[in-house]
């Protein structure tokens, strides 16, 4: 039998295709407004991806620095006010302490914490250690409580608490329509928080492997107020290339790590030499170079921000 969809997530489903209510049944649901059905997967996930082709326009501004002199893409360091205590708690490797520390802590007993590219579940625990109602969407996990595409979620606008992406934008082939998705179903003042591919290698039929310039400017152009943007000092490009079947296919990864360990060494003490006689050789511009991934922490306005354009129940 599947697992019933509680009465909370009901309440915010919507029409992927149109954005019109749903209605429904014991065996699937149906849209108010174009009438498609959507029914569950014999795993007993619910179905909610696009049925059909759907037209979305994304708009760019292209005047003005897109990026303020000022912004910083330092290393990740702990948030000086975590709300979330996770000691004691043991996390997904793929979660950094430090991305950890500026995890939300919810705020109601219905808040919602989108899991996008959710995977196996990996993230549920800790989205319920803060609080929240762990949602997980997926686009092909036989395991995910709710198959979607993230180019047309299934979701009301401004239900979402707070949307935690790991891995995921650089498997989206619009990532710019992606991320207007998430923010158009988070709340005003809700955090969105992930990472994304740098110099990982090709995978899983991976589009666009993101800068940290990229990072920022996708997020910016979404309608996000960024608030960090940083390189991952723990998963480099070599340990990348070395333990994802790139440079040694099928290869144990405490192996792979261990045979670019030497090159990893001497990486870093050749920009530590450097660094003393060349300005432009900072630790920074280091990771940022030669990272395999970049961490972002982004925010949709403030609660007290201007109304937005978004039309409730539009898509």
């Amino acid at each position: 039998m599947p697992q019933p969809i509680p009465d909370l997530l009901l309440s915010i489903l919507v029409c992927p295709q149109c954005g019109a209510e749903l209605l429904w049944s014991e065996s699937h649901a149906t849209c108010a407004g174009c009438r498609t059905k959507y029914r569950r997967v014999e795993t007993g996930s619910l179905d909610l991806r696009l049925q059909r082709p759907k037209k979305q326009s994304v708009e760019f501004q292209l005047a003005g620095a897109s990026i303020p002199d000022d912004f910083e893409f330092n290393r990740l360091e702990f948030s000086e006010n975590p709300e979330v205590d996770f000691s004691g708690v043991q996390t997904p490797w793929h979660l950094a302490p430090e991305l950890l520390s500026y995890f939300p802590r919810a705020c109601s007993a219905d808040s919602l914490a989108l899991d996008l590219g959710c995977g196996t579940g990996l993230h549920r625990d800790v989205c319920e250690r803060a609080g929240f109602n762990w949602i997980g969407l997926d686009y092909g996990s036989p395991t995910a409580p709710i198959l979607g595409d993230a180019h047309a979620l299934p979701y009301a606008n401004d239900s979402i608490d707070f949307v935690l992406s790991i891995a995921v934008l650089e498997h989206i082939q619009f990532p710019a329509v992606a991320l207007k998705e998430v923010h158009r179903v988070l709340k005003r003042g809700g955090l969105f928080i992930g990472t994304v591919a740098f110099l990982e290698p090709f995978h899983g039929n991976s589009y666009y492997h993101h800068t940290h310039l990229g990072t920022f400017s996708s997020l910016s152009s979404a309608g996000f107020s960024v608030e960090r943007v940083a390189p991952n000092p723990r998963w480099s490009g070599l340990v990348a290339q070395a333990t994802m079947d790139a440079l040694y296919p099928k290869m144990p990864h405490a192996v792979g790590r261990a045979l670019v360990w030497p090159l990893e060494t001497l990486h870093k003490l050749w920009w530590f030499v450097g660094g003393k006689f060349v300005a432009r050789a900072d630790d920074t511009l280091r990771l940022i170079t030669n990272t395999g991934s970049f961490e972002f922490v982004a925010r949709k306005g403030t609660p007290d921000s201007a109304s937005e354009t978004d039309t409730a129940g539009a898509h």
